[in-house]
């Protein structure tokens, strides 16, 4: 774990479910009545209103934002994701709004933050502690992370879990889901259900820091003869469920590589794109979330440094020959290729009219430039975004028709994506067809 300049303010978590819910239901009284009169206002002037646009307002992003941050937990989770998800949908001023979730998080007071600790350590816990930092370092929206020095000399970051977090998952799941579709984020026709359910089952893996230490451990062991890579070790003595313990290392936010030269720009993130294709094709073994506070960087040595594996998936050799074949049809320009392996994948489903699983081939197709590039692709220099995003938001428009795909193809594109945007963030030249073909 590495430290970074934290700013936030202490605010206990409601940790009850009724607390919670009373805190959504209070949200969505407060949009309601928002949408009320603004609707009223619109009415007076002979317009008609727009559900939509009298939901999103900034203002009202503004409280959805505030509240998620104040929650935390699974319900500020959702919100990050949507933020992320949604982002390039959205109109400027909203986007910049939701994304504050993915910077920002209030802390645990040190009452609060005690209490958990004994639960976990027993009461005597400090003993164990030469120094041991009450105001975080990072705050997320399942833990925080404080810096420690134990008595034996260990240099630690302590990952504490916020208490209630894992009573309250489904529920708060269910209820931002609820938020979101009478915002209108999420169309009527799709069957969000799986996505629900997949929501609830990987908040309740990252939410087992046990788990997550099992898997910082292993990508330490799959990285071992990486040297441009660096992985906290995990120190299982002080590791339970709800606090994880893990060696501190010293780095900054990897954007701090915006203003580095090109070169250090293009090799950093080279190195992680091709750590994508190995955890796909080699290890069969992800970290998905694309948040990108999971990367830091330390300038002293040039190494990347790792976090965050609380969202780890594997992948069967099936999935990963799937996406083989659609990258080698890709590559090769057969379009009987893409399409065949584009089905298998879950892409296209049966019963998709022919319009509209066209225009997916081709907004694949179109995601593949960067892999057919010869030599370096510029990912400061291309409208590739801009293209993909209007693609996208023409095929909205038969969004009804449109089926979300298995879970694992979901996850691993989100992965994809946060990775491009960081690409596209650094102004990176990369030549990703010399990366992907030892793959193929």
């Amino acid at each position: 774990m590495t430290e970074r300049k934290f700013e936030s303010r202490a605010l206990a978590v409601p940790s009850s479910r009724l607390s919670r819910l009373a805190k959504l239901g209070g949200l969505g009284a407060t949009l309601a009545g928002s949408v009320a009169a603004g609707g009223a206002r619109q009415l007076a002037r002979g317009a008609k209103p727009n559900m939509s646009e009298l939901l999103m307002t900034p203002a009202n992003a503004r409280k959805v934002a505030d509240k998620l941050a104040q929650m935390r937990g699974a319900a500020m989770k959702v919100g990050q994701l949507m933020s992320m998800d949604a982002g390039d949908m959205l109109p400027p001023e909203l986007a910049d709004i939701l994304a504050r979730l993915r910077a920002e998080a209030h802390h645990m007071p040190g009452p609060q933050l005690k209490k958990v600790l004994t639960a976990a350590w027993g009461p005597d816990w400090l003993n164990r502690f030469q120094k041991f930092e009450v105001r975080p370092i990072a705050a997320a929206s399942i833990g925080q992370v404080h810096r420690a020095q134990t008595r034996d000399g260990r240099d630690l970051a302590i990952k504490v879990q916020y208490p209630g977090v894992r009573r309250s998952i489904d529920s708060d799941v269910d209820n931002v889901a609820g938020l979101m579709r009478l915002a209108g984020m999420v169309p009527k026709e799709i069957d969000i259900a799986p996505m629900i359910a997949e929501a609830k089952r990987q908040l309740h893996e990252e939410a087992d820091y046990e788990r997550e230490g099992k898997y910082l451990d292993l990508f330490g062991q799959l990285l071992a003869d990486r040297p441009e890579f660096r992985v906290p070790e995990l120190h299982a003595d002080l590791t339970t469920r709800e606090v994880l313990a893990m060696s501190f290392l010293e780095g900054q936010p990897i954007e701090v590589l915006e203003a580095a030269p090109q070169d250090e720009r293009d090799r950093v993130m080279r190195l992680i794109i091709e750590l994508i294709f190995s955890e796909l094709f080699t290890f069969q073994l992800m970290q998905t979330d694309p948040n990108f506070a999971n990367f830091r960087y330390d300038r002293a040595t040039g190494r990347i440094i790792l976090l965050d594996f609380g969202a780890t998936r594997a992948f069967d050799t099936a999935f990963a020959e799937r996406y083989r074949a659609l990258l080698r049809a890709g590559l090769a320009g057969d379009h009987t290729g893409i399409r065949r392996a584009a089905r298998e994948i879950g892409f296209l489903s049966d019963g998709m009219p022919a319009a509209l699983e066209e225009a997916m081939l081709g907004m694949f197709l179109m995601s593949l430039e960067p892999l057919r590039h010869a030599g370096d692709f510029d990912f400061g220099a291309n409208d590739l975004a801009l293209r993909m995003r209007d693609a996208g938001m023409a095929m909205s428009e038969q969004r009804a028709h449109m089926r979300i795909p298995p879970m694992d193809t979901l996850f691993l594109q989100r992965k994809f994506g946060g990775v491009y945007l960081l690409a596209t963030k650094m102004r990176a030249r990369v030549n990703l067809r010399a990366l992907i073909e030892p793959h193929l």
